[in-house]
């Protein structure tokens, strides 16, 4: 099948799952609705596209491209890979709504913007490990920051006693944050195993072209172990939640993304 083609079914996908979720979130819940997973199911239908388009653009005879518009596509299918694989026995799908139609801007940018960052094809496995895990833990990460947006934003309607709108439509607070919690404490231990593989496996994560990404990645991991602990000892929740996991998840989103555009858009190495 056409390359494009399937670029703008995956696209459909994510824009009719997303809208889906949004009209069963902001509904009245009077009339009819489409059922639940009917979402679920069109999304992860765009997840099965959008891995074809992936194998396509990134397999080469060269080895993995890594271009910093491809690995932006890779890293929204993991998300979205894993926020139906959840959805399916948590209610997690709300994020979607923010999640999906992310996903297909990245799937427009890949295809308009075509570049090449070759991961060889001869790399050692160590490398190849350490970068799914880093994906997999930056992809948890982003999932938890859009959970906590939202767990804000319930919180704040309850405060001010305003629980109607979708705010019915969501699970209890106390479900909201244990989901908050499991995100950010399963992403830090990917975190904290990406990082350690890093240090073992790869020669020198604090050569020129890597220090600034290995100093921030142990910043966000600093920031999400804070978290953690604040969690643990004090309770940490709400507001305070909030803005710690959206600094350690900006923080992280700087070590890979910032440096990548620096060098692949701004100076073109």
């Amino acid at each position: 099948m056409n390359h494009t083609i399937v670029a703008f079914l995956a696209i459909a996908c994510y824009l009719i799952s997303g809208t889906t979720i949004a009209v069963r979130l902001f509904s009245d819940r009077t009339g009819k609705t489409l059922p639940r997973y009917f979402g679920i199911v069109i999304g992860m239908l765009g997840v099965v596209l959008h891995a074809f388009l992936l194998y396509q653009s990134m397999n080469t005879e060269g080895g993995l491209n890594f271009n910093f518009f491809g690995a932006s596509s890779l890293i929204a299918w993991t998300i979205i890979l894993l926020l139906m694989l959840s959805a399916l026995t948590k209610p997690v799908e709300n994020l979607g709504i923010t999640l999906l139609p992310l996903a297909a801007l990245t799937i427009a940018l890949d295809m308009h913007f075509p570049a090449n960052h070759i991961l060889a094809a001869d790399s050692p496995w160590a490398l190849r490990i350490h970068v799914l895990i880093s994906l997999l833990a930056y992809s948890l990460l982003a999932m938890a920051s859009v959970q906590a947006i939202l767990l804000a934003i319930q919180d704040y309607h309850l405060r001010h006693r305003h629980p109607g709108g979708f705010i019915r439509a969501l699970p209890p607070l106390q479900t909201m944050e244990a989901l908050l919690f499991e995100m950010i404490g399963l992403g830090f231990i990917l975190l904290t195993v990406a990082l350690l593989s890093g240090f073992v496996f790869l020669d020198d994560l604090f050569a020129q072209h890597l220090a600034h990404k290995t100093i921030l990645s142990i910043a966000a991991w600093l920031v999400f172990g804070t978290l953690l602990w604040g969690r643990h000892r004090s309770g940490w929740r709400g507001q305070k939640a909030l803005i710690w996991t959206l600094a350690g998840f900006a923080v992280l989103m700087l070590a890979y993304f910032g440096s990548k555009f620096v060098l692949e858009i701004v100076i073109k190495v």
